[in-house]
């Protein structure tokens, strides 16, 4: 009916301003071009225009999801905590406290166990199939979490470099003096460059021995990011760091298990029963 009505209007339009006729035809034709839409003369259909309209939509979405994804901050803060009675998983591999395998379970037998023996689930990799959780105590989570701050704090950061400057005349209380500030410095895991100078460098003395003899003096257990050395002549220098756990273990064993050290000529020379 409308399409009717705007031909009438069209004819009518034409002949009062043109002053010639047109036939119907053309004047349908001439509409018609109008309202065609344009992918029609492109030769794309309409089911196949709503379908790339459809993927156009979904990878436009995908890129804003992907805009949207945050990159992992590598200096984020791990924790370990449980994953309370909210398991998504229907089968997971448990640990048992000591970090025995105890085999793939349903995750209503490990909430079960959990209960029997008052322990707490906590996630060690849900990406594995099947997904790694292990059954730790309370006093278990608490001592992880303080290794893994502790591990955080020592990576925080760039290492501060602190620098004594020492001479060979030195006396004993200035040393000692000088000796606890390196100690106050190594436990607050700062490094110590320690630099010795000679007061007289005609005189030839072996100043990578005196200075470790004066380092000697830190009460602390330390180790050496360099070790004394004479750089040139008059002047000797070493770096000094905090003893890392494994170093303190293996000076620990050192200790408890001395050497057997062999006895010399002289101790030898000693204990001969005819000598006596």
């Amino acid at each position: 009916m409308s399409l009717s009505c705007l031909r009438l209007v069209l004819l009518r339009t034409v002949t009062t301003t043109g002053g010639s006729h047109l036939r119907p035809s053309a004047v349908y034709s001439t509409t018609c071009s109008v309202t065609i839409p344009a992918w029609t003369c492109l030769g794309i259909s309409a089911g196949r225009l709503a379908f790339c309209s459809n993927v156009s939509g979904e990878n436009e979405g995908e890129q804003s999801v992907e805009r949207k994804k945050k990159k992992q901050d590598p200096r984020a803060r791990i924790t370990i905590g449980s994953v309370g009675r909210k398991i998504h998983h229907r089968h997971i591999l448990v640990l048992g406290e000591a970090g025995e395998n105890m085999g793939t379970m349903h995750r209503a037998d490990v909430l079960r166990l959990m209960d029997e023996k008052g322990l707490k689930l906590v996630s060690v990799n849900e990406n594995s199939d099947p997904p790694v959780f292990r059954l730790m105590s309370g006093k278990q989570i608490h001592e992880e979490q303080m290794k893994l701050r502790e591990k955080q704090k020592a990576k925080t950061g760039p290492v501060q470099v602190k620098e004594l400057s020492l001479s060979t005349d030195i006396n004993v209380h200035d040393l000692e003096t000088k000796m606890r500030q390196v100690h106050i410095w190594l436990e607050k895991k700062h490094h110590v460059k320690v630099t010795l100078k000679s007061r007289d460098p005609s005189n030839p003395q072996q100043l990578d021995t005196v200075l470790e003899q004066m380092v000697g003096r830190v009460s602390l257990p330390l180790a050496y990011v360099t070790r004394p050395k004479v750089v040139h002549e008059g002047k000797a220098l070493c770096t000094l760091r905090p003893a890392s756990a494994k170093e303190l273990q293996q000076q620990g064993e050192s200790v408890a298990n001395p050497k057997p050290t062999k006895p010399s000529a002289k101790n030898i020379e000693n204990t001969d029963p005819q000598t006596q």
